[in-house]
């Protein structure tokens, strides 16, 4: 039987994604919350854009890490399977303890166009994480697994915990490992000698730079939520900022460039002829 051709590009993108992870250089993945967010992102020439799980929930009014914004985040993976960029998301835990459960969720991420899935232990039983991640290997064979252990996210940062644990998410089958919180380059060296498949790491602005931590061996470095809070951070400024009489700094999209990233076509030329200018924008 001939492959779709939508499935023979989907498959063509998932291998893509996979190979950024053993190119020359570690694959620095940036988060967005939204469809403007991820466009603009994938605008600056990033090849691959994830989902922060907190931004999608802060968005939606919801708590991050409790399994609250399972159809959030299936909204936003719709909206963004069929764009040009590769996209992965963050899907908490899968949003339920029922590996069948987190694997028909990771199915249909992948039948919309995603390519990847992160998904964390949040310190639970290694064994029921392992066991999500064989499920979802066995339901989206092509869908890239990025198994998180929050060893040294929620935990004391114990060693031979943070090395079991990848070992069991390695053999269930995970193509990519990742330990957020972790940013000792000594640790970090160590970790990837262990294992085989790529290792992540979450950026930090107070933690080590991309050059040092690609020495290290780090092959995918996450942004997490931090372009978000940084969003969030710039928007209290420039509210503050008008409230002391001043005039904000910093760049500002006009109008027109945010809307031609939700809805290109819908956005008419002539109706916003200039652009807009800094410290004046529309509704």
């Amino acid at each position: 039987m001939t492959a779709h051709p939508k499935q023979t590009r989907h498959a063509g993108a998932a291998t893509a994604f996979a190979g950024l992870h053993h190119a020359d250089e570690p694959l620095l993945l940036p988060n967005a919350w939204d469809c403007a967010s991820a466009r603009a992102l994938a605008g600056q020439g990033f090849r691959a854009v994830a989902t922060t799980s907190l931004g999608v929930a802060a968005a939606a009014g919801l708590p991050d890490g409790e399994a609250a914004t399972r159809e959030e985040t299936l909204r936003l993976a719709f909206a963004l399977g069929s764009e040009p960029f590769l996209v992965s998301v963050d899907a908490e835990g899968g949003f339920s303890e029922d590996p069948d459960e987190v694997a028909e969720f990771a199915r249909e991420l992948y039948a919309v166009g995603v390519v990847g899935i992160n998904l964390e232990d949040g310190l639970g039983p290694a064994g029921r994480h392992a066991a999500k991640i064989a499920a979802v290997k066995e339901a989206a064979p092509g869908l890239f697994v990025n198994a998180r252990t929050d060893t040294h996210w929620l935990g004391d940062g114990d060693a031979a915990d943070t090395s079991a644990r990848l070992d069991a998410y390695q053999q269930a089958g995970a193509d990519g490992l990742f330990v957020p919180g972790l940013t000792d380059l000594r640790q970090i060296a160590t970790l990837v000698r262990r294992v085989h498949a790529p290792f992540n790491v979450l950026y930090s602005p107070d933690g080590p730079s991309v050059p040092h931590l690609a020495e290290a061996g780090a092959r995918r470095i996450s942004l997490g939520s931090l372009l978000y809070r940084r969003a969030l951070g710039a928007a209290l400024e420039a509210a503050a900022e008008i409230r002391a009489g001043r005039t904000p700094t910093g760049p500002t999209p006009s109008y027109e460039e945010v809307a031609r990233q939700v809805a290109p076509q819908a956005v008419a030329p002539q109706i916003f002829p200039q652009v807009v200018p800094s410290g004046v924008e529309g509704g």
